[in-house]
């Protein structure tokens, strides 16, 4: 089976003391994307989330959009996107970020066929509630792809509990209610729904949604596994860098997670 195991290798990277990095690339974001990938790699991520650009992106704040708005003009599909990825080879998991009229249209296990084709391994559809999953994750599982849930500061304990128990990979716990976007300050509550994961699941909590900077990236590193950093990323790509300034600034977090 082609790609790498989500779950397993951030459950390693946690048992060494490394708190994790993930960061988000929009696929088809102007010709050199995949280089954009390969640098944050090699920049130190310990997983990439690749953005399978859609139209009416619900979760996405306006840097996401932006970047999928332009890729989509640029001619990304996801059939395009999923190819490119074929043609490379990382060391690390690839998680696919879309929503889930794409998987519907193109069908549960053909969806989940395709992306462990191209090396993909994890897939997050923020916009299927967890008791609309049924149809998915039997699909996924059978094809090899982990499904990320996540989890709002919101989410009542009870259904912590549940939305832990269906998660494979790892839990993305929300920062803040809204969509996702660069902010100059993390909210308290991001740190108490990382203590309240990590009391109810073992899986590695990743934690998301407005981390902008590498001292942001520490302070929501400390009750949780590791972030997820997107919109400070694509806002460098939006404004005219290249790979060689997104791996600058994973390599800038990198440093700084691992400092502590």
């Amino acid at each position: 089976m082609k790609g790498v195991d989500v779950e397993a290798t951030l459950r390693s990277g946690r048992a060494r003391g490394r708190k994790l990095l993930v960061p988000y690339v929009t696929g088809g974001l102007g010709p050199d994307w995949v280089a954009v990938l390969q640098a944050m790699v090699v920049a130190g991520a310990d997983a990439v989330e690749v953005g399978i650009p859609f139209s009416d992106p619900v979760m996405d704040g306006p840097t996401i959009q932006e970047a999928s708005e332009r890729a989509l003009r640029y001619g990304a599909t996801p059939a395009g996107i999923l190819d490119e990825l074929r043609g490379i080879d990382v060391a690390v998991p690839l998680v696919a970020m879309t929503y889930y009229n794409i998987a519907f249209r193109a069908g549960h296990r053909r969806f989940a066929n395709a992306l462990v084709e191209a090396g993909v391994r994890g897939a997050i559809l923020p916009d299927v509630p967890l008791e609309e999953l049924g149809d998915w994750l039997p699909a996924a599982e059978l094809s090899g792809v982990e499904t990320v849930m996540l989890a709002a500061p919101i989410t009542p304990d009870d259904r912590l509990v549940r939305l832990c128990e269906r998660a494979k990979g790892f839990v993305y716990g929300v920062n803040v209610m809204g969509v996702t976007g660069e902010r100059s300050s993390l909210a308290e509550s991001a740190a108490i729904l990382a203590k309240r994961l990590k009391a109810v699941t073992d899986l590695p909590v990743i934690m998301g949604f407005g981390i902008s900077t590498p001292s942001q990236a520490v302070e929501a590193a400390v009750s949780a596994d590791g972030v997820v950093v997107a919109s400070a990323l694509m806002r460098i790509l939006l404004d005219g860098g290249g790979p060689d300034d997104v791996g600058e600034a994973v390599g800038r977090l990198r440093d700084a997670l691992d400092r502590g």
